[in-house]
């Protein structure tokens, strides 16, 4: 069956990530007094940021504190840590080829779509950078806090064809770099889930996971869906 959506992560799939986030979400912590570590918080990468603050409480043993007011608290100081990055580190890029290989998605037919365990904000301040939506090379985004329930469930995936006006999720192919984004797939019934290995979790982790595909880079999709 023909391709007619691809669905990209965004940090450590399409965005470089030198662990990034994982820093953000430990300063954040550390703001109230909390330490995590830097493993700890890969632990939880790719889920919906107040999803994972949750998790990293309790894992911590802290579960009394994991009030969704508290959650709120640190959630909204990971944002401010979080967009700040985005809007002025200059070392931020995308990963090798993206924009290429969306280019070149798009000139074959094919919609493309970023999903991300980010909130809208932070989304926004990477798109921005990117340049993806004013160039016309994605056609939409879909954040965490735009659907009832963030990975590993597959509303953003349902989300995005609806956006999109695709019907059936056999046409869909998801893209990203944790167990999440492969369960998200998986659980949506994409007829490709593939695993990029350059970004939070390893292929020795990623290979536990439902999938189709593994790769390192994002312009190994092109001879995947024969576009070569």
């Amino acid at each position: 069956m023909k391709i007619e959506l691809v669905v990209c992560d965004l940090a450590g799939t399409t965005i470089k990530d030198n662990r990034d986030v994982h820093k953000a979400l430990q300063r954040a912590f550390a703001g109230f007094g909390i330490s995590i570590t830097l493993d700890e918080a890969n632990e939880v990468m790719g889920l919906p940021k107040p999803v994972a603050i949750r998790q990293l409480l309790e894992m911590k043993g802290k579960a009394r504190k994991a009030t969704d007011s508290f959650i709120a608290r640190v959630h909204e100081e990971f944002m401010c840590e979080m967009i700040w990055f985005y809007e002025t580190d200059k070392e931020f890029s995308e990963k090798e080829g993206v924009s290429d290989t969306f280019k070149k998605l798009k000139q074959n037919g094919i919609k493309v779509v970023v999903d991300t365990g980010f909130d809208r904000k932070i989304t926004n301040a990477i798109l921005r950078r990117t340049g993806w939506l004013g160039n016309g090379l994605i056609d939409a985004s879909v954040s965490s806090d735009e659907v009832a329930q963030g990975r590993p469930y597959p509303d953003l995936i349902f989300k995005a064809m609806k956006l999109t006006g695709v019907e059936k999720a056999e046409t869909v192919v998801k893209v990203g770099d944790t167990r999440s984004d492969l369960i998200e797939g998986t659980s949506a019934g994409c007829g490709m889930v593939i695993g990029v290995t350059t970004g939070a979790f390893s292929k020795e982790v990623l290979q536990q996971e439902k999938h189709s595909h593994l790769i390192s880079q994002i312009p190994e999709l092109v001879p995947i869906l024969g576009l070569a």
